[in-house]
């Protein structure tokens, strides 16, 4: 049984290459990436062993892509969201089961359009199963369990970056996405319907366990706002919606503000410049996308589900939480780790049999809750829904 990780070699693709060679579930796993240097050492990161094969791809190629896909049971999409729709075409001509790390609102809501497309197919896609979405919608969902209405449900993310010796700025996730956050209308539901906000607005101040502390927090465009209110639709949900902030979010807002995630050509000294990919070409160059080899990577993140609903015992508020810290011995951060596994979880359960049903169904309605909860605390992922269950106060590491 094979799986398939596209976009294999980047800062969350080569940490679900190495937990998918760790969990040794899967029989062979091949690595793909437009960038081969990168592919290659995502492969020996991950053991080097005949298990785990590398190779060069661009998804945008249709008979590259039905190569590679050829006989794979699930595929695993770790490629930028712009190219979501040509990995998943490329997955239903090969009947292959198909995952990715999210769409950032709009691209979401056209790939759940492909539902019909998907159950014709007998296949099944899962958009936005990472960190957040992936994670935070599963814990949405699961903090709702029992309750016969909802009135709101806020999705709160919040990080610190404790790294010594590191740079002061780095990016942890596609810097293409985060800009496009920065810089696109934030959309949330609202009694009962969708609305735009001006991106990076509203800030609230937000308290979350220490170290992370006290932070503001912005609206940004996420995906979480697509599929929760028609998911939970029997519970009436009034409103859904997303914040974000931590260390460098104001960086990247003044990045935004400036233009330089602009990709539309401006003219310097007579000659046409797109801003964003000199941005790009600056942050390669100057290695910060991801922390660079030799730095001890210490960083933690956590994520507030806040539920406000009703019970048959009447009124509740409910937190679901979890706590996503670096893996220093990987070299990767709190975000490139947690979405790293969270792909390698869902592909896990999908060929397991955990994962039912065909069509393009949300994270919170494919993933079961319980077993992704404990093959997160295998990983050393704590996450919490109180009440019941005590509130998280500490950030402490799960033992494995």
């Amino acid at each position: 049984m094979d799986v398939v990780v596209v976009g294999g070699g980047g800062l969350t693709g080569r940490c679900c290459v190495r937990d998918l060679a760790e969990s040794r579930v899967f029989d062979h796993i091949r690595v793909a990436d437009l960038d081969g240097d990168l592919a290659r050492k995502a492969s020996e990161r991950a053991g080097g062993e005949p298990r785990v094969r590398w190779e060069v791809i661009d998804v945008r190629d249709p008979r590259a892509m039905s190569h590679l896909l050829e006989g794979a049971r699930v595929c695993v999409n770790a490629v930028q969201y712009r190219f979501n729709l040509e990995i998943m075409e490329a997955c239903l001509a090969s009947g292959v089961d198909y995952l990715d790390f999210g769409g950032l609102y709009h691209m979401t809501r056209r790939q759940l359009a492909w539902d019909d497309r998907f159950r014709d197919g007998g296949r099944l896609a899962v958009p936005g199963f990472g960190q957040v979405p992936g994670i935070s919608n599963v814990l949405a969902r699961a903090a709702t369990d029992d309750m016969v209405a909802v009135d709101s449900i806020i999705i709160r993310d919040g990080w610190r970056d404790l790294t010594v010796g590191g740079p002061d700025f780095v990016f942890t996730w596609s810097p293409s996405t985060f800009l496009d956050e920065m810089m696109m209308p934030a959309i949330a539901w609202i009694d009962g319907a969708y609305r735009e906000f001006p991106p990076m607005s509203e800030p609230e101040t937000f308290e979350f366990p220490a170290p992370i502390g006290t932070i503001p927090l912005y609206r940004t465009l996420h995906s979480e706002p697509a599929t929760l209110p028609s998911s939970l639709a029997p519970l009436a949900p009034r409103n859904v919606e997303w914040r974000e902030g931590g260390s460098g979010i104001d960086v990247l807002r003044l990045l935004a503000q400036l233009g330089l995630g602009g990709e539309e050509p401006i003219t310097v000294d007579g000659a046409p410049v797109v801003p964003r990919r000199v941005l790009l070409e600056l942050l390669r160059s100057r290695k910060l996308l991801g922390y660079p080899e030799g730095v001890q990577v210490d960083d933690v993140e956590v994520t507030d589900v806040e539920v406000r609903g009703r019970t048959s015992a009447g009124p509740l508020v409910r937190h679901a939480t979890a706590a996503f810290h670096s893996k220093p011995e990987w070299g990767a951060a709190a975000t490139e780790y947690a979405v790293g596994i969270a792909g390698s979880i869902g592909a896990i359960l999908i060929a397991q049999g955990a994962v039912h049903g065909v069509g393009v169904v949300p994270p919170e309605r494919a993933i079961p809750a319980g077993p992704m909860r404990s093959l997160l605390r295998d990983r050393g992922v704590v996450t919490r829904i109180s009440p019941p269950e005590a509130p998280l106060t500490s950030l402490d590491r799960a033992s494995k």
